[in-house]
């Protein structure tokens, strides 16, 4: 991985969406939510205000806007503030 982020940033792994309701129906693509959970894969050093609270390999929820999406190598992450982490799970 090529990515560290600065400051008070976490870059996170989404975890996939769901495929199938409980009942056992297929989810198309157009009809899917985002994600709201997922796996810390990078963290920033913090800021002389802001002491980072997350470390690699935590999972945690965040909020349903929060972040920006990037693609690195075929992968999609997301990047954000770690005040946008609403809790590490």
């Amino acid at each position: 991985m090529n990515v560290k982020p600065l400051s008070d940033r976490v870059l996170i792994l989404p975890n996939p969406a769901e495929e199938k309701t409980a009942g056992g129906l297929f989810i198309p693509d157009t009809a899917k939510e985002k994600p709201l959970a997922g796996k810390v894969i990078a963290v920033g050093p913090g800021t002389s205000e802001v002491t980072m609270e997350v470390k690699p390999g935590d999972q945690v929820l965040y909020g349903k806007y929060a972040g920006t999406e990037i693609n690195v190598e075929g992968t999609d992450y997301l990047i954000m503030r770690q005040s946008d982490i609403l809790a590490i799970i």
